[in-house]
């Protein structure tokens, strides 16, 4: 389950991506579509959040930044003889 980190409240446009940058502010960019090339990223919200390593953050249907655990798949690598 998830667990919200900030509450933002953020208003989404059709055709733009949402997420959270290296800094930690929710960012927003024009989607590329087709031929029309994607835009250059904007700042929505300052908010400079910390990340915990093993969790993947993304902004919610309320437009909050919320945060899940980040399940582990795969196949474990084998040992050099």
């Amino acid at each position: 389950m998830a667990q919200k980190v900030a509450k933002v409240g953020i208003k989404r446009q059709k055709g733009y991506l949402y997420y959270l940058d290296k800094q930690g502010d929710v960012s927003c960019a024009k989607m590329a579509r087709g031929k029309s090339k994607g835009g250059s990223p904007k700042k929505v919200a300052k908010l400079g959040i910390k990340r915990k390593e093993g969790y993947l953050y993304f902004i919610d249907k309320q437009g909050d930044v919320s945060c899940a655990k980040m399940k582990v798949g795969g196949t474990k690598k084998r040992k050099k003889r």
